[in-house]
């Protein structure tokens, strides 16, 4: 899998990709997977939207990204905070971590970016015996209108609208995962627990939303200069639609995997 590199656009990245709802630890309370004090490695964490939540609920937790501007967004935020939170350069394939000292290892919006057969393996290293692993997706649902004028915006502008990382490799889906992954985890040893999702809304102005769109991998591969000048016509093509104020309800969805080490 092809390294996407996040950081040209790390800070419209840790501002609208910290949609992590309420709701995501409530329901995984209700399933008993409780955070505090576990060792927890949020793999892939960006910019620590996830990370931060888990030491919210007390757990003893350690983010690992390879991407050194999206670490030093999370940084930045969490000494904005009075957080201590330790960030460490890694990839869910080479973590760095000692083996056998983690409780959980959490993996949100980046599944689809790993080499999947390696990361396993190094999970099933750092985590101890029947350890488990949450895999959690989030998106906003595509039919709606403001996301139809951007994804028609984005056609015209010559943007290749594909799923992302191993996503666009895979024609069918449970709950929003790719079929194939089910059968990996499966053989890596790890047993599915729960298998759900929850619908939220995220509130967006214009401004925004801009920032949601800049966060898209479909951009990744644009020098920032080429991503500004894009995003400055959509902001165009927004105010022609709505006005400069518009405020938009988004709706989205949760899709989370729960998986432990050693169970079938």
């Amino acid at each position: 899998m092809g390294i996407v590199d996040f950081g040209n656009r790390a800070s419209e990245y840790a501002r609208s990709r910290n949609d992590v709802p309420n709701s995501l630890f409530d329901s995984l309370h209700l399933r008993n997977i409780n955070f505090t004090g576990k060792k927890v490695v949020d793999l892939g964490c960006g910019t620590g939207a996830l990370t931060r939540r888990l030491i919210f609920r007390k757990a003893d937790a350690v983010g690992i990204d390879p991407s050194e501007k999206l670490l030093q967004e999370a940084a930045g935020i969490s000494r904005d905070k009075y957080l201590e939170i330790p960030y460490k350069k890694g990839t869910a394939e080479n973590t760095g971590l000692d083996g056998a000292e983690y409780d959980m290892a959490t993996v949100l919006r980046a599944w689809h970016w790993f080499d999947r057969e390696e990361a396993l393996r190094e999970i099933t290293r750092i985590l101890k015996p029947k350890g488990h692993l949450i895999v959690a997706d989030t998106g906003f649902k595509t039919d709606q209108r403001l996301v139809e004028i951007t994804f028609d915006f984005l056609k015209k502008e010559g943007v290749e609208l594909k799923p992302a990382g191993s996503k666009a490799e895979s024609s069918q889906r449970i709950n929003g995962f790719p079929v194939e992954w089910f059968r990996e985890w499966e053989e890596a040893g790890f047993g599915l627990k729960d298998l759900y999702a929850l619908p939220y809304d995220v509130h967006f102005t214009n401004e925004e939303w801009l920032d949601r769109v800049a966060s898209l991998s479909y951009l990744a591969d644009l020098s920032k200069e080429e991503g500004d000048g894009l995003l400055q016509r959509l902001k165009e093509e927004l105010e022609a639609h709505y006005g400069a104020s518009a405020s938009h309800e988004i709706a989205h969805f949760c899709a989370i995997a729960i998986l432990q080490e050693g169970i079938r």
